[in-house]
C-alpha cells in the first residue's frame, strides 16, 4: 500500500514538474531571439479606450495622465457601466476643461453594469459601426500611463503582422512575492512573443488593431478580456506580442486576502478563455501558437487538478503509516523522503500565504500558492460562479490617488 501510494503520487507530481520545467527552458531558448522593433513611422489614427465603474477617486488623476502629445490624430472614447459615485460627471467636466487634448470625445453610459469585457465589447461594436480603421489604446482608470509608452506601443504597427501589444506593469506592493511573479510572468510572455504570440496581455495598457478580431467572439460572462482580444487577434492571422520597455504604474492590493481574491478572478477569466477558445475556436497550427495554447491550458487547468490529486495521495499515505505504523528498510527511506519533500513544500506555500519571508522557499510557495488559486478558480467556474464582476479594491485606488 505505501509503496503503491508513493509511486502513484511520484508519477503525479513528474506530470506537472516535467511540463513545467520543460515550457520554463523553451522560455529560455526563445528568449534568446529578437523581436526588432520597427525602424519606420506611420500616421494611423488613435482611439484611447477607458472603461470606468465608480472611479470618482482617481478619474480626474487619470484623466490628467492622459492628457499628453499623441503621435497622430486622438481621441477618447470613456465607456461607463452605470456608476453611482458622480465618475462620468466629473469626466464631463474635465472634457469641457481641456477641449484641445482630443480631436473627439464620446462619453457611453450604459444603463446597467454588465462588467469589462461588456463594455469592452460595446466600444468595440461603436468603433465598427463608425467605420473606423484605426487603432485602440485600452487603459484602466487605476493605471498610470508611463510618458514613453504610448509612442513605444504605437511604433510597433507600423509591422502589417503586428495585430496587438501589451506593456509591463510597474506594479507597486508591501507583500513579498509579487515582483518574483511579474518577472517570471512577464518572461514568459516576452518569450512567447518573440518565438509567434503571446495569449495573455496586460488590459490597463494595451493598443490594438481595430477590427483584427471580431467582438462576437468576447465571452462577456467571465473577465480576461485582454486574454480574450490577444487571443482572438491570433486566432484572426496577426500576432499579439508583449513589449516590456512599454509599461504603467498601478497598485497591487494591500492585503493578503485582497491579493488572493483579485489572483483567483483573474485566474477565472484566463481559466474560462483558455478553455472556451480551446473548444470554440481553431487555434491556428501554423508557428508556435498551439504549442504556446496547450502549454497555458495545461498549467492553468491540468496541473492545478494534478497538484489536488497528489495532496490527497500523500493524504493516503500518512492514514496508511498512522493505522499500521511506521515502515522499515526501504520503505522507511521513501516514506521519510517524500516525507521531506512534502513538508519543504507545505512550509513554503503556509509561509508565503501568510506573507513571511524565508530564504530559499519564497520561489516554491508563491509557485505552489498560485497553482492553489487556479484550483480555486476552477472550482469557482465548475460552480458557475461567474468572474465578470466585482467589487473594487479601494484600497488600490487611494494609492493611487496619492502617488
Amino acid at each position: 500500500m505505501l509503496l503503491a501510494t508513493a509511486l502513484v503520487e511520484v508519477i503525479l507530481a513528474s506530470l506537472v514538474v516535467v511540463p513545467l520545467v520543460r515550457y520554463r527552458l523553451k522560455a529560455k531558448q526563445w528568449n534568446k531571439l529578437t523581436l526588432d522593433y520597427p525602424p519606420t513611422s506611420h500616421d494611423t489614427e488613435l482611439t484611447i479606450l477607458l472603461p470606468i465603474w465608480n472611479e470618482a477617486v482617481v478619474i480626474e488623476k487619470k484623466l490628467a495622465d492622459l492628457h499628453r502629445e499623441y503621435p497622430a490624430k486622438t481621441s477618447l472614447l470613456v465607456v461607463d457601466s452605470a456608476s453611482t459615485d458622480g465618475s462620468v460627471s466629473l469626466v464631463n467636466r474635465w472634457i469641457a476643461s481641456n477641449p484641445e487634448v482630443f480631436a473627439a470625445t464620446k462619453v457611453i453610459v450604459m444603463p446597467e453594469r454588465l462588467g469589462k469585457t461588456s463594455a469592452v465589447k460595446l466600444a468595440v461594436e461603436h468603433l465598427t459601426a463608425q467605420s473606423y480603421s484605426g487603432l485602440v489604446l485600452m487603459t484602466d482608470a487605476d493605471a498610470l500611463i508611463a510618458p514613453e509608452t504610448v509612442d513605444r506601443l504605437y511604433g510597433w504597427f507600423t509591422d502589417n503582422s503586428i495585430g496587438a501589444v501589451g506593456s509591463s506593469a510597474n506594479r507597486h506592493t508591501k507583500l513579498h512575492g509579487e515582483h518574483d511573479y511579474r518577472a517570471v510572468s512577464e518572461l514568459l510572455r516576452s518569450a512567447e512573443s518573440k518565438i509567434d504570440s503571446t495569449p495573455f496581455l496586460e488590459g490597463s495598457c494595451m493598443m490594438w488593431r481595430h477590427g483584427s478580431f471580431d467582438a462576437s467572439g468576447l465571452n462577456t460572462d467571465c473577465n480576461a478580456d485582454d486574454a480574450q482580444i490577444a487571443s482572438l487577434i491570433r486566432i484572426g492571422g496577426l500576432r499579439s506580442i508583449f513589449d516590456s520597455k512599454a509599461s504603467f504604474t498601478d497598485f497591487a492590493p494591500s492585503t493578503i486576502e485582497d491579493q488572493r481574491r483579485q489572483k483567483i478572478r483573474r485566474a477565472q477569466g484566463l481559466q474560462n478563455m483558455l478553455k472556451r477558445f480551446s473548444h470554440q475556436q481553431k487555434i491556428p497550427n501554423e508557428g508556435n501558437f498551439a504549442e504556446i495554447f496547450k502549454a497555458q491550458y495545461y498549467l492553468h487547468l491540468t496541473a492545478p487538478m494534478i497538484l489536488f490529486q497528489i495532496a490527497i495521495t500523500s493524504i493516503i499515505r500518512w492514514s496508511y503509516v498512522s493505522i499500521s505504523g511506521m515502515p522499515v528498510g526501504y520503505e522507511a527511506l521513501i516514506h521519510a523522503l517524500l516525507g521531506f519533500i512534502e513538508l519543504m513544500i507545505l512550509v513554503s506555500w503556509l509561509t508565503y500565504r501568510n506573507g513571511i519571508k524565508l530564504p530559499f522557499v519564497t520561489f516554491i510557495g508563491s509557485l505552489i500558492t498560485s497553482f492553489e488559486y487556479l484550483f480555486i478558480a476552477n472550482f469557482r467556474n465548475t460552480r458557475g460562479i461567474q468572474s465578470n464582476m466585482w467589487e473594487q479594491h479601494h484600497d488600490t485606488r487611494k494609492l493611487l490617488k496619492d502617488y
